[in-house]
């Protein structure tokens, strides 16, 4: 049986030679390499999409405690400096035109909550303060996490009044 009838012989195991020596099947292993990569990257890289940004606020007392609307909005700046309104991340260049957009929603209401890192630089708060001015907003107010302990005396204080 020559090499170049159907089925191939001992030497070839089993697959189809031509006589300028291709084989007539698909190599499959590097595509099954290269989607088993792409399925790592995916399983990184998407907790960390949907988990949109991480800080840690500074610590303030005698704080008013307020529950998150979902109605106003938010900016933040992670401890990396990179900028999200409402969780959602942004570039820099868009800040301005995105922060107009959102307070037409609700255009009554110019207050924008500030998240930032407390590692954070000095200058990469006013950045924000500054397109947020030029934005239109009227209000630009910081969220805090409370310090241990001045829950309770948050409370001395509530009943004291």
């Amino acid at each position: 049986m020559a090499s170049s009838d159907v089925g191939g012989d001992a030497t070839t195991g089993g697959q189809e030679v031509t006589d300028s020596g291709v084989m007539g099947d698909i190599n499959v292993t590097p595509l099954v390499d290269v989607m088993l990569v792409l399925l790592i990257i995916f399983m990184i890289v998407t907790p960390l999409i949907a988990a949109g940004f991480v800080a840690q606020m500074p610590e303030g007392a005698h704080l008013k405690a307020r529950k998150d609307d979902p109605e106003r909005t938010t900016f933040g700046i992670d401890k990396n400096g990179n900028w999200f309104i409402n969780t959602k991340p942004i570039r820099k260049e868009d800040a301005q035109k995105l922060l107009e957009q959102e307070f037409l929603k609700h255009p009554d209401d110019k207050v924008l909550f500030v998240k930032a890192d407390r590692n954070l630089k000095y200058g990469d708060m006013l950045a924000v303060m500054e397109v947020a001015k030029k934005a239109g907003v009227a209000v630009v107010a910081a969220v805090t996490d409370s310090k241990p302990g001045s829950e309770e005396q948050l409370e001395i204080v509530k009943e004291g009044q």
